[in-house]
């Protein structure tokens, strides 16, 4: 990584620490999602054990919703965003360094998260280390995939809704692999092998094309 992107992530680590942190924020919003499952669905310790993966899942989907619209609300506050298009540094790179210290602020927690919390579900070792795994292969499309949304609505007041509406249809077939891997490793109906090969090229899919994507989108701001 050049210096000019090393520093861009570094300052990004920076600022997520500042601004009171998205992974705290994310985490706690995962502890409360999972937390409250038990109460609604009961103490069921077979059924909590079926649907841990799913619930799991989803809280940490929707835990990274709620985080998206910081990926470029610093940028855009301090002017950093109109300058980005004018750097010698290709926007793309600079949208993907930015993915990167996202993900190691919101995605990375959520992961290392989820095996504690899984214990609350009643997940087995198995299932606990196939949910982990299944998460550090899908957190990164989830971050690549907000990158859009976040680039399409940084500059509209209040756009986290409109966000969340562009977001989350693009990622049900990371939800979907996701939990079908989870589910298949702890006694499913397929093998664990196919989902999860399934949900690495989805997230190496949108490393592909989400960057430039998100790029486009800021380009169009400022336009």
């Amino acid at each position: 990584m050049s210096s000019p992107l090393l520093a861009l992530f570094r300052r990004d680590l920076s600022v997520a620490r500042r601004i009171g942190g998205s992974a705290t924020m994310g985490v706690v919003f995962f502890l409360v999602m999972v937390t409250i499952v038990p109460f609604a669905i009961g103490p069921d310790p077979n059924l909590l054990a079926r649907i841990g993966p799913a619930v799991l899942w989803i809280a940490a989907l929707l835990a990274s919703l709620l985080c998206f619209d910081r990926l470029f609300q610093a940028d855009m506050e301090d002017g950093s965003l109109d300058l980005f298009p004018l750097a010698a540094t290709p926007l793309e790179l600079v949208v993907l360094v930015k993915c990167a210290a996202h993900w190691v602020t919101t995605g990375l927690p959520l992961t290392l998260a989820a095996p504690v919390l899984g214990l609350m579900l009643q997940q087995d070792e198995t299932a606990l280390a196939a949910v982990t795994a299944t998460l550090l292969a899908g957190t990164p499309a989830l971050t690549l995939i907000g990158a859009i949304g976040a680039a399409a609505t940084v500059t509209l007041r209040r756009g986290g809704l409109l966000m969340a509406l562009l977001v989350l249809p693009l990622t049900i077939p990371v939800l979907i692999f996701g939990v079908s891997a989870a589910g298949a490793a702890s006694g499913g109906t397929v093998p664990f092998a196919a989902p999860f090969a399934i949900l690495c090229a989805i997230s190496l899919a949108s490393l592909a094309l989400c960057p430039f994507a998100a790029a486009a989108a800021l380009r169009h701001l400022g336009e």
